[in-house]
């Protein structure tokens, strides 16, 4: 009977997290892409805290930040506040403070950590759409969307 609980439970966890992905407003683009952390685009990977941009992946790039020696965190910077993607400016990273993520049209703002809207922005109805993310401890890391 437990097992039973459980398993509706989880299955409808899994009912409402993906009908919630598929409303996100940034479009859902199927993508694996692996990069090589000794590349010089890179560079800024090899250091926690650390941050780069992935041309042609997602909707409109990815950016990935390294969380600490083994985990690192990806995000689509085609921002959820300009769901039809008219800014012709993706994401960038706020100069003032390298974890905050800004459409530079909306000037709304969102987390590099976890991609939730920024509490100073006017924005919060969406978080920024994350991939799931692989490092195999040496210098490959996995970047995709299944």
């Amino acid at each position: 009977m437990r097992s039973q609980v459980f398993s509706i439970i989880l299955l409808s966890f899994l009912v409402l997290a993906c009908n919630r992905n598929e409303r996100h407003p940034v479009p859902y683009y199927q993508f694996d892409v692996v990069i090589n952390l000794n590349l010089p685009s890179y560079n800024d990977l090899l250091g926690v805290g650390g941050w780069a941009y992935i041309q042609g992946a997602g909707s409109r790039g990815v950016v990935v930040y390294r969380l600490n020696s083994n985990q690192f965190v990806a995000f689509d910077r085609h921002s959820p506040a300009d769901p039809e993607g008219t800014c012709p400016s993706p994401l960038i990273t706020n100069e003032d403070n390298f974890l905050q993520l800004v459409d530079p049209c909306s000037d709304a703002t969102f987390s590099l950590l976890d991609g939730s809207p920024w509490s100073d922005s006017s924005y919060k109805e969406w978080g920024l759409r994350s991939y799931m993310t692989y490092f195999d401890g040496g210098t490959s890391l996995r970047v995709y969307n299944p």
